[in-house]
Parts: C-alpha cells; structure tokens; sequence
C-alpha cells in the first residue's frame, strides 16, 4: 500500500474505535516496527528506543493490569467511564509499549559531560519521533491507533510480567486495530503566530 507522504500526516489521526480484525499480516506489522527502530533517528546515533509488541492475550493481558491498577486508585462511582475507556483500547489487535534504555542515557551522560543534561530530553525526543514514524506507518498500512501514557501506574507490573529489564523507561502505550468508526473533524490553530519566516 502506497500513499503520499504528505496524506499519511493527515489522515494519521487519533482513533479510539477499533477492533481484534486484523489489516495485515503480522509480518507487515514487525516489518513496520523494525523499519521504524532502524530508521528513526536519535541524538548521537545513541539508539535508546526499546519497543516491546503484545500480541492476542498478552494485549489483552497488558489491559487487563492497566485496568486493575486503575480500579485501585479511580473512585468506584467514575470507574464505569474509565473501564469504557480501557476496553476500547483492549477491543484493538494488539499494543506497542515504548520504552528508552536508561543505561545508554546515563552511558551517554557520563561520556559527554557537558551535555549530561540534555541527554535525557534527547532520550524522550527520539521516542516521540518512534511512535510518531510507528503511528504514521500503521495508519498507512489501514490501522487505527491511540497514544497513551498509563507509564507510572502500570510500569512495575508489566515489567514483571513479561521480564522487562529494570533499565528500560516505559514512555507511551499505543493500542490499534482495524478502525470501526473514523475520527471527528480535526480543529486547528491559525498558522499566524504558530511559524514565523525570517530571511
């Protein structure tokens, strides 16, 4: 499937209703990650950006727990819309967890003292690159998808359940699938004051 670059930036949108039917075949998905691990880029060539793929019960797994952990902390008279909430992202085919390596930052950090502070900005810059390429290739490919960040409330537990090492950041979750319902309209802010051209 081809499309032109500049229309994948704007039919990548925010999509919430989706469903288990799979678009592809898993093979084009790991094509889409590996492609989007080798080529998206990062400071120093540095390479910090770990992704982990949950597939059929381990995506449904990993909702499961979000769910549970939620259910501790959000009063039971408004869970009703957050349990809403976590099954659509549980209804999708599957979820990409991002995570920045945090040895090779402090690695990084110790290397190149005078940058020290920056490297963890960097850090979090090349994984919003990640998902971005990642989200953008999988509306390409006919997927729908969400970016979400249950990071604090989840970390501990799913590093224990899939044996995740200790030094990888969990940074976004992003739960897709086929789409079943397209996106509403899309506002925008004027360009005037958003970009300036100098020179």
């Amino acid at each position: 499937m081809s499309k032109e670059f500049y229309q994948v930036l704007k039919e990548r949108r925010t999509v919430y209703a989706i469903s288990k039917e799979a678009v592809t075949t898993d093979e084009v998905i790991k094509d889409v990650i590996e492609k989007a691990v080798l080529h998206t880029p990062s400071a120093f060539n540095s390479q910090t950006a770990r992704l982990v793929v949950l597939w059929k019960n381990e995506h449904d797994r990993f909702w499961d727990i979000t769910r549970e952990n939620l259910r501790k902390i959000v009063p039971a008279d408004s869970f009703q819309s957050t349990d809403e909430k976590i099954t659509s992202f549980q209804n999708g085919y599957a979820t990409v967890l991002f995570f920045e390596d945090q040895d090779v930052v402090k690695g990084l950090q110790e290397a190149f003292p005078l940058y020290s502070q920056n490297f963890p900005v960097w850090s979090q810059q090349s994984s919003g690159m990640h998902q971005y390429v990642v989200w953008s290739a999988l509306e390409l490919e006919g997927y729908g998808a969400s970016l979400q960040h249950y990071n604090e409330i989840v970390e501990a537990d799913i590093k224990k359940e899939w044996s995740i090492p200790e030094n990888w950041k969990l940074i976004a979750q992003m739960p897709f699938g086929k789409p079943t319902a397209q996106p509403g309209e899309k506002e925008f802010l004027p360009l005037d004051g958003r970009i300036r051209y100098i020179g």
